[in-house]
């Protein structure tokens, strides 16, 4: 079974239904309970950061989220989600992310000719294999819809890169952690594969 974090974001239930359509047990909740319970966890999200972070403390799922990834439980963070899992964002000064994964959220430069929030439809180039990916084509489309993107700190999570006036990091992998700045739900048979291939993983073991 896959746990739907709920905080009030976004997305949430077009996100189960995809895993519904996978044939995949989906609950979306904000119990600890039912998280900690769960084979793996979703973290989806659209909207701001800093409300975001202030959501997440305000249902008590800071610590929840952090025991999912202490314990190696698959986690996965879509949008704002991969977003909430690095240290900083520019779209919010002063308020930290969940900081579990080194980096720093960017607003996209709008200098470059190219229309903010970048909406629509990008190609993905894999700098290394990821998990996530496995049977997915190199240069594979999925769906965007953000203002904001990853520089993360360290080169070896990035597993997807895609350009929009700057290089993204579209998604990212360490350990039981996983992310991808769009939108799997959203993006036809590519991300279904995508999906697919996360409901596959369970637990790691020391």
């Amino acid at each position: 079974m896959t746990a739907i974090i709920d905080y009030d974001a976004g997305n949430i239930k077009s996100v189960e239904k995809a895993l519904q359509f996978l044939g995949e047990e989906a609950v979306i909740t904000r119990e600890p309970e039912e998280i900690l319970g769960a084979d793996r966890v979703i973290l989806p999200g659209v909207g701001a950061f800093g409300d975001a972070m202030e959501k997440l403390d305000k249902y008590g799922l800071i610590p929840v989220i952090r025991r999912t990834v202490e314990e190696k439980r698959p986690l996965l963070g879509i949008c704002l989600g991969l977003q909430l899992l690095f240290e900083s964002s520019e779209e919010s000064p002063g308020v930290p992310g969940l900081g579990l994964l080194k980096g720093k959220i960017l607003r996209i430069p709008p200098d470059r000719g190219l229309k903010v929030p970048h909406i629509g439809w990008n190609s993905l180039r894999f700098p290394q294999e990821s998990r996530l990916f496995t049977g997915i084509p190199e240069g594979a489309y999925v769906y965007f819809v953000h203002s904001y993107y990853l520089a993360a700190e360290e080169e070896d999570i990035v597993n997807a890169v895609t350009e929009y006036g700057v290089s993204i990091h579209a998604a990212v992998e360490k350990g039981s952690l996983f992310a991808c700045q769009f939108h799997p739900e959203k993006s036809s048979d590519t991300g279904l594969g995508i999906l697919r291939n996360f409901v596959k993983l369970g637990r790691e073991r020391d």
